[in-house]
């Protein structure tokens, strides 16, 4: 029962990593607000957790829909404790100069401009109460980039960044930042990294893993729980790397 007593916010908590730790939040004893553009799997997944989760449709890319998701939350828990930033979304693996203008401005809207968004709407109450723990979920992407998802790599390679820039500002207010950086995994988003979901690509994508497997939401779960915890108390600003080894 390490989040005994805590609040948190999981964006694109519904379905894949996003799901790992939700449910991995609330086994530890933590209320759960499922903030997803999905609403009906959002709801499926808190009707399954019972009351510990409430669902929360959010566009994270929108300033009034973030806002009304932290009026939400607020209403709901009274103050928040942890905030996770999972939501995100790339673009087909792909020659940089083809991506188009619209598959960019989304990348960018869902991946980057959610977390200005975010911070804009729930920091100042973390600040207000000199606490709170906020974990971005980044990629090794934006540690050790793939050939064509160049932007992509780009905006999770900013989200690092920002993690490093939240957290030494924030860290004086009691608020610690920190980031994960998952390898692909069996999300919906496995097979837009691969560009086709075949025995042979999987084979040829897994032999860059040392540990041989992809990350699960567990894997994800298991790591979020640990940063956003008091256990964690000390650690502020890394990007945790649950990759198998890919980056080394």
């Amino acid at each position: 029962m390490r989040l005994n007593g805590k609040t948190a916010i999981v964006t694109g908590g519904a379905s894949g990593f996003g799901a790992g730790i939700v449910r991995k939040f609330v086994e530890e004893g933590a209320q759960v607000m499922i903030a997803d553009l999905n609403l009906e799997g959002a709801e499926a997944l808190a009707g399954e957790l019972g009351a510990a989760a409430r669902a929360q449709q959010v566009d994270v890319s929108s300033a009034t829909s973030v806002a009304a998701m932290a009026e939400a939350a607020l209403a709901a828990f009274g103050d928040l404790d942890i905030l996770v930033n999972n939501a995100g979304i790339t673009h087909l693996p792909k020659p940089m100069d083809t991506v188009t203008e619209e598959e960019f401005d989304r990348v960018y809207a869902v991946n980057m401009k959610s977390v200005y968004l975010t911070a804009q709407a729930l920091v100042p109450g973390m600040k207000a109460r000199g606490r709170g723990a906020i974990l971005n979920v980044a990629s090794t992407a934006g540690l050790s980039p793939r050939p064509r998802l160049s932007w992509y790599n780009a905006s999770k390679g900013w989200m690092i960044t920002a993690t490093k820039a939240m957290a030494v500002e924030l860290a004086p207010e009691g608020v610690r930042v920190n980031a994960i950086c998952p390898v692909a995994g069996e999300t919906p988003l496995l097979k837009s990294f691969m560009g086709e979901d075949t025995p042979e690509t999987r084979a040829k994508f897994l032999a860059t893993i040392p540990i041989g497997r992809f990350s699960t939401p567990q894997d994800m779960g298991n790591t979020a729980c640990f940063l956003c915890s008091d256990e964690a108390g000390m650690i502020t600003g890394t990007a945790l790397e649950v990759d198998g080894g890919r980056c080394i």
